[in-house]
């Protein structure tokens, strides 16, 4: 049975003013005010208390159950990524809502301009590890470097900025040595309530209908997608629509306490990567094609 969240988990949700805590969490951010009257939004804001490393999302972790009937949270995977992240970022600004994104690190270090465009639109950046690996088939310590890399990474990208304090693992394969590392390093573990399986589609409207017939099933839930997809790209101010006029509501996760790389860890992200990346300027500020006709 699902239950509501302990006292171990401090969840603040700005739309009631209800608290679950022992202590009650700092006040969750102000949401930016939303010009379209008539937008989706966002419904509440959940801060999490990620200290002893919880885990949530149903296929995988059954012990905290926040979300009400028909909310959502919208969490997208293996970014960032030209053209497809932005494309998602805005058809979600059309509809004033906001969602969860699990960065690669080197894509952060490929794209830092883009993962500085969602932070500044007020989204909640987690990570995914360094290169995507499968951390079941690594050693602890193997995998402990993938995390820790993929902290370094997008913190740099960020502009050395610390990063939320939301994990999640390569295909969803959580070893148990790196789960208890989650709790060591207070990590929140995501899993998902349902997957899309947008990776395995090649049109926008197969995503729409993927998630939607979800969602009937399933009355509500966190939807896993990925913002490295073109298909998912395209479908999001369909699935956004579709969404709204279900009555569906959005929820926005935050943490508590965000996580700060390792300084040993930045610095050799920052050689692999050949530095600067902190400093960098949007390619499109130094770049430009030229017509030669």
């Amino acid at each position: 049975m699902r239950t509501a969240l302990a006292l171990a988990l401090a969840l603040s949700v700005s739309a009631t003013g209800a608290v679950w805590a022992q202590n009650a969490p700092a006040a969750a951010p102000a949401a930016a005010k939303c010009d379209k009257p008539n937008a989706l939004g966002v419904a509440r804001t959940v801060e999490i208390d990620t200290a002893s490393g919880p885990g949530f999302g149903f296929e995988h972790f059954k012990a905290y159950d926040f979300l009400r009937d028909k909310e959502v949270v919208l969490t997208f995977d293996d970014g960032p990524w030209q053209n497809n992240t932005p494309a998602i970022l805005k058809a979600l600004a059309d509809q004033c809502t906001k969602a969860l994104f699990f960065n690669i690190g080197k894509h952060a270090g490929y794209y830092p301009e883009i993962v500085k465009q969602v932070a500044a639109q007020g989204h909640t950046i987690g990570t995914h590890t360094w290169s995507h690996k499968d951390l079941s088939k690594m050693t602890t310590e193997e995998g402990v470097l993938e995390i820790e890399k993929g902290i370094a990474a997008v913190s740099i990208a960020l502009g050395n900025k610390p990063v939320a304090p939301f994990f999640r693992f390569p295909a969803l394969r959580h070893p148990p040595e790196l789960v208890k590392y989650m709790g060591e390093r207070h990590l929140a573990m995501f899993s998902t309530d349902f997957d899309s399986f947008d990776f395995k589609m090649r049109k926008g409207d197969q995503v729409l209908k993927s998630i939607k017939e979800k969602l009937e099933k399933h009355g509500k839930g966190i939807i896993l997608m990925h913002d490295f997809q073109r298909p998912t790209a395209e479908a999001m101010p369909q699935i956004l629509a579709m969404l709204k006029e279900g009555g569906y509501k959005v929820v926005q996760i935050t943490g508590k306490t965000p996580v700060e790389p390792k300084p040993e860890v930045v610095q050799a992200v920052l050689k692999e990567m050949g530095g600067g990346l902190d400093e960098a300027k949007p390619m499109s500020s130094i770049i430009k094609s030229i017509d030669n006709n």
